[in-house]
């Protein structure tokens, strides 16, 4: 199983995890429920800024909070001294109530709204990383209305095409995303951004997709990116002072998933940024990162409370939880394959084949499909590993399904780090007639 790193089995077979046993959290807080371990997030902190720090160049480690945001993940991304890449006002907004230094928040969006824009000028946020033309020219005149001068970044696609999943591709040529370089669209944006008077050009940013196994792609990526460096010296007369890289390093949802580590990407794309940096005759750039998923997906599992249980006898056994779709899209939407097993029963031998099903109306609400566990039963409490990145975050409350709690666990105590939703949380907003 891929756990968190403090996860063991206690003396009563439950699974365990930051000291807290999983069962009694799951009768405390109820569930579904989102446990994630605190030691194993400033873990990963610790693992990206350590393996920049031991290759000796300029780096900055930018938390990707797309992958899960709330003012608690904010103020441990700033106290493992993480800057935080933001793309929405939402997200921008529960970086301010984090008290989350402004001037280390990067903001990211192919469509960002005036008001977002306004939002993040207005409370100096570091660098903007434009995706188009309409928002750069929009931007210098709001800066300037402003009196200000904005720091950005371009976005430029480098027509990348990984393998991974085709929905998150983002650095190939046909993508919403950023400048491109085939069409020299990319050239022009750094041409007028130099031109401009209330912007000012730290860098270049490219980000080619997310949940990337093979290394190969990130070495295509930083020669291509570095071509343009050069270009953009010898055309534009301009040094590249920042090179962001993106995330999307891939993490492990199986057991049997081998992702390089933190340290061979790492290695990847600092060599390769001084190699050609070097054959170019061109300064190294300070080189950013900006990892999400491998920072909190294999720090956090969900549990569930097993329900109604249905035999199709020769066909299939379908076991039903009380959550689903609401709490972890990722199946449905990506294909996405996740483990399974009983926190309460963690030791006990496997030898039922089952297939967990959601509790939505919905037939591909499904979560794992033929994962073999002891012989379930109602009240059992069943944990999905590997659930820290775009389970939370991509949440919603389809058939008004309250969203779950999340907490946070480290030596023995347990936190809430977002409240479980109620139903009073869900009419809220609405109106009557």
């Amino acid at each position: 199983m891929v756990l968190p790193v403090t996860a063991k089995i206690n003396s009563k077979h439950h699974l365990e995890i930051g000291g807290c046993d999983t069962v009694e959290l799951a009768n405390q807080y109820g569930t579904p429920l989102f446990v994630i371990d605190e030691e194993t997030i400033r873990a990963q902190c610790r693992r990206y800024t350590k393996a920049f720090r031991d290759k000796n160049v300029d780096f900055k480690v930018i938390y990707a909070s797309k992958a899960f945001i709330c003012i608690a993940m904010c103020q441990i991304a700033n106290q493992e001294g993480l800057s935080l890449d933001v793309m929405s006002g939402g997200e921008l907004y529960t970086a301010l109530k984090a008290d989350f230094p402004m001037e280390k928040i990067f903001l990211h969006g192919n469509n960002k709204t005036p008001d977002e824009l306004e939002f993040a000028l207005d409370n100096g946020v570091g660098r903007i990383v434009v995706d188009g033309f309409q928002e750069l020219e929009f931007l210098d005149k709001l800066a300037g209305r402003k009196g200000l001068i904005q720091p950005i970044l371009l976005r430029v696609t480098p027509g990348i095409k990984p393998q991974t999943h085709s929905y998150i591709q983002t650095g190939q040529i046909d993508s919403k995303f950023g400048f491109g370089l085939h069409d020299g669209f990319a050239l022009e944006a750094v041409k007028r951004s130099l031109e401009l008077q209330n912007v000012d050009l730290k860098g270049i940013h490219i980000h080619i997709g997310s949940q990337i196994f093979e290394l190969g792609s990130y070495a295509k990526a930083v020669e291509i990116i570095m071509e343009f460096v050069k270009q953009i010296s010898d055309e534009a007369n301009f040094t590249i002072g920042e090179l962001n890289l993106g995330g999307g390093l891939g993490i492990k949802y199986k057991a049997i998933d081998e992702p390089s580590t933190v340290e061979e990407y790492v290695d990847v794309i600092v060599d390769g940024v001084i190699k050609e940096a070097n054959r170019l005759g061109v300064p190294i750039p300070k080189i950013m990162v900006e990892p999400g998923r491998s920072i909190v997906a294999n720090a956090s599992v969900t549990l569930y409370t097993v329900g109604a249980i249905k035999d199709i006898p020769g066909i299939r056994t379908y076991v039903s939880v009380d959550g689903g779709m609401s709490d972890n899209l990722r199946p449905m939407l990506y294909g996405a394959v996740y483990e399974a097993f009983l926190a309460n029963r963690a030791d006990e031998r496997s030898n039922t084949i089952v297939t967990i099903a959601g509790k939505h109306c919905e037939s591909s609400d499904i979560l794992v499909r033929d994962v073999e566990l002891p012989h379930p039963q109602v009240g059992d409490i069943l944990c999905t590993p590997a659930t820290g990145a775009y389970g939370y975050a991509m949440a919603n409350n389809y058939n008004r399904q309250p969203r779950p709690a999340v907490i946070l666990v480290r030596d023995g105590k347990s936190r809430v780090m977002i409240r479980r939703e109620t139903y009073e949380d869900l009419v809220r907003m609405d109106m009557t007639l």
